[in-house]
């Protein structure tokens, strides 16, 4: 081993001195590198110790007071005088911004949506329209603002050269269906007013078994809803099912032992409803063009039927002075009593209440829940000559509005406005209309009235007005809300 006692003397002076390492731009530098001249001089005498450079690379890093005195030194600097303090909102001032924003967004929204919110207000009105009408509660009071009523057309054909006894109007009010006192059944166009097409019904009648030679005498027409069908009473005891559209023979049904008197439709579906002098009210599904069941009740024979979108019927029995409505599905009927006389017409103004008219000359207006009529006007269209009153031979409806349309003999067609809840009816318009009345329609909105006008009654030949002409009258009915639109 080796120790500083076998070292020469002056030895020890030469020992190299432990310089610092020397860093550049704040790096060490590597082991052996050289930091400059160092080492003993001559003699072996120490040298001085030298001065330390100063480290010009070294990054000085500003301390924060030193920045905010620079900034506050420095030009267009003015930004910075605001603190974080300032900046920050409280959560009131956050809540309150984070509200207007909601709101202004709202504001856009809506007013973008404006047109769409129009648009669904509309539909949501029709379709509550729909729904009310669908469920017979829908009530338009259109009768008040009836303005005038003129006789705008008049439909006249040589192949009906006697009385007109009934006639149908198609759901969309285009097409017109007459039958008379002849074998002929005619499609009209409403807006031309020409015959588009014809059909003899006496070349498909079936005779009963009697084998009483008889010519056709269409008393009663009526349509499906869907224009699929349509019925008529040849003036027999069968029943003629025809198509509308091609005026094609379908089927003939029977079934009733005596002339039929009237033909409904139930709203919406193909069941046909039948009401003959044999004092029956029949059944029938078109569907599968088959008798489904009789109703028995009446003790006379049933001059008049009506039917809405229920499974339910009304009827008038003639001289047995009552109104039943029947309860299909419940199997049940609910009798009415109020004319003196045989009721002759009858139809329903919605579910709940209906109107009827008799020999007597008397317009009675009906609750369904009351077994009185609730009111009655006497003598609708006045005395005839020999003093006796001139009796209901037509009645129309607007389903589900307040109007309603009667006809006599006494040269006029009046219209009514009824009133369940105040219990009365109001004369409103007469128009003149000669001849027997045998057969009233209205379209749809109550703007057009289809007049069956002839020389004689529909069911018989008692009395004939020779004045008259065997015509079909349409009138104008112009409302106000119409003249508005």
């Amino acid at each position: 081993m080796s120790s500083s006692f076998f070292l020469k003397p002056g030895a020890k002076g030469t020992k190299k001195r432990k310089i610092p390492a020397a860093t550049t731009k704040g790096k060490p530098l590597k082991k052996g590198g050289k930091a400059g001249k160092s080492g003993p001089a001559a003699g072996g005498a120490p040298l001085p110790k030298k001065q330390r450079r100063p480290k010009e690379d070294d990054e000085e890093i500003a301390s924060e007071d030193e920045e905010y005195n620079s900034d506050l030194g420095g030009e267009g600097n003015t930004l910075a005088f605001s603190s974080d303090e300032g900046e920050e909102e409280t959560p009131q001032d956050k809540r309150l911004r984070l509200a207007k924003q909601y709101l202004s967004e709202i504001e856009r929204q809506e007013a973008d949506r404006a047109e769409d919110r129009e648009l669904a207000q509309s539909v949501e009105q029709r379709l509550q329209t729909e729904y009310l009408d669908s469920v017979g509660k829908l009530r338009r009071n259109i009768a008040g603002s009836l303005k005038t009523c003129d006789s705008s057309r008049i439909l006249k054909h040589k192949l009906h050269h006697t009385p007109i006894c009934a006639l149908a109007l198609s759901p969309d009010g285009k097409f017109l269906y007459t039958g008379a006192k002849s074998q002929f059944l005619l499609k009209w166009c409403t807006e031309t007013g020409k015959v588009l097409d014809k059909s003899d019904v006496l070349s498909h009648r079936e005779e009963p078994e009697t084998g009483k030679k008889r010519r056709s005498h269409v008393i009663a027409i009526c349509l499906s809803s869907d224009m699929k069908f349509l019925a008529l009473a040849e003036g027999g005891p069968n029943i003629q099912i025809w198509c509308p559209q091609t005026m094609k023979h379908l089927k003939t049904l029977k079934g009733h032992r005596d002339s039929v008197a009237g033909l409904v439709f139930r709203k919406g579906t193909h069941d046909l409803y039948s009401a003959a002098k044999d004092r029956s009210v029949k059944i029938w599904s078109l569907d599968e063009m088959a008798y489904v069941e009789s109703l028995f009740g009446h003790q006379t024979a049933v001059t008049s039927i009506d039917a809405l979108s229920r499974e339910r019927a009304i009827t008038a029995g003639g001289s047995d002075c009552s109104l039943r409505i029947w309860k299909i599905t419940e199997e049940s009927q609910l009798i009415y009593n109020g004319h003196k006389e045989s009721i002759e017409c009858v139809k329903y103004i919605n579910d709940e209440h209906f109107v009827s008219g008799g020999m007597d000359g008397a317009i009675g207006l009906w609750s369904a829940l009351k077994k009185k009529p609730i009111c009655t006007t006497q003598l609708a269209h006045g005395l005839g000559d020999n003093g006796v009153a001139n009796w209901i031979t037509a009645i129309a409806v607007v389903v589900n509005t307040d109007l309603v349309a009667t006809g006599s003999c006494d040269g006029c067609v009046r219209l009514w406005q009824t009133n369940p809840n105040a219990r009365k009816m109001n004369l409103i318009q007469s128009i003149p209309i000669a001849g027997f009345i045998n057969g009233l329609t209205f379209n749809a909105d109550g703007t057009k009235l289809y007049v069956a006008a002839g020389q004689e009654h529909r069911l018989g030949r008692w009395w004939r007005l020779k004045d008259t002409k065997n015509q079909v009258v349409v009138v104008d009915v112009k409302l106000q809300s119409a003249a508005s639109s």
